[in-house]
């Protein structure tokens, strides 16, 4: 399972996002998208892509798919989301972090799988 983040200026941005992994991607979203701190995101974000993050984001979400990591970084890179998303590694020592942070985190209030919706029919 691949953890990702995703940084969005606003809420509309970040539910087009989640809709772009599932549709345009192919990723399969485990569970629910948490919104996680601002300042977490931030520090994690300049240790992954090693260059200062804008700080226009409002809307930090975590989310885990069922692809592996190298998968999601192929079709992510295929699609052109309207926000920053970042596929964190295992490999990564935030990974750890990040799961904690997940757990605890609330709830993102507003997606719904459109994948789910098809498997019922």
């Amino acid at each position: 399972m691949a953890l990702i983040l995703i940084r969005a200026m606003n809420k509309k941005k970040a539910l087009n996002v989640l809709a772009d992994l599932e549709r345009h991607a192919k990723l399969n979203i485990v569970g629910k998208p948490k919104k996680v701190s601002l300042d977490k995101v931030y520090d994690v974000t300049k240790r992954v892509i090693k260059q200062k993050p804008r700080d226009d984001i409002k809307v930090p979400i975590l989310v885990q798919v069922k692809e592996d990591t190298t998968v999601s970084i192929i079709n992510i890179k295929k699609t052109h989301p309207p926000a920053h998303v970042i596929v964190i590694s295992e490999e990564y020592p935030e990974y750890t972090d990040l799961m904690e942070e997940f757990k605890k985190a609330k709830v993102f209030d507003g997606y719904f799988s459109s994948k789910k919706k098809k498997e019922k029919k």
